[in-house]
């Protein structure tokens, strides 16, 4: 991070990161175009974290993504930005994290999780914003049962760190390797463990969240 200047622009100082490039092949349907309390699941993600406290949010789209971007851009305007992983079929999650983050605005923040996670509660944003310490570098993550959970809060300063990651084990072993900057806020919110990978998840997810705010 040494000789990497971030300038902050109040305008976007927290924004959303989220990653939605795959090929969603063990749904056997094309996850964030799928319907969900009257919209798409991808629409579901994206207005909970500009709910949250995202003044915008960089969306990562790889199969299918001028369909996806244009269905976005029609309903969120400018608040939306894209970023287009064309490896998509050949490349790994992080992969796509290093692109939205090359694409995110001036902030001091953003939100981190994947497209397929279309209930997390607005007050867990909340919390992670009341939890992230002032002036220190950090990532921030939500618990539920003392596990920790997406979305976390990172903090731009440690961009430089994922841009040059390379390795296996993605992000979870970057944390691993920056323990000293991980903090944690307990959240009573079911929706920090809900992804939907498989037509079972996301059936069970609607009989749950089709009707609740």
């Amino acid at each position: 991070m040494e000789g990497v200047v971030f300038l902050f622009d109040t305008q976007h100082s927290i924004c959303g990161l989220i990653l939605a490039a795959g090929l969603s092949s063990r749904m056997g349907d094309f996850k964030p175009l799928m319907p969900f309390r009257g919209k798409t699941l991808i629409e579901n993600t994206v207005s909970s974290v500009l709910s949250g406290g995202a003044q915008s949010v960089v969306v990562v789209t790889g199969f299918r993504g001028e369909e996806l971007e244009t269905l976005l851009r029609c309903r969120y305007g400018d608040r939306v930005l894209f970023a287009r992983n064309y490896d998509f079929a050949e490349t790994d999650m992080m992969h796509s994290i290093q692109i939205g983050c090359r694409a995110l605005p001036l902030c001091e923040a953003f939100f981190l999780l994947p497209g397929d996670m279309p209930v997390v509660q607005r007050a867990t944003f909340h919390k992670l914003l009341g939890a992230r310490p002032a002036n220190a570098v950090s990532v921030v993550f939500p618990t539920l049962g003392g596990y920790r959970k997406h979305p976390p809060l990172v903090d731009v300063r440690l961009i430089p760190d994922i841009l040059a990651f390379d390795g296996e084990g993605g992000l979870r072993r970057l944390w691993q390797q920056h323990k000293e900057l991980v903090y944690t806020v307990p959240v009573d919110d079911d929706g920090v463990w809900i992804d939907l990978d498989t037509q079972h998840d996301y059936q069970k997810c609607r009989q749950t969240y089709e009707f609740m705010n």
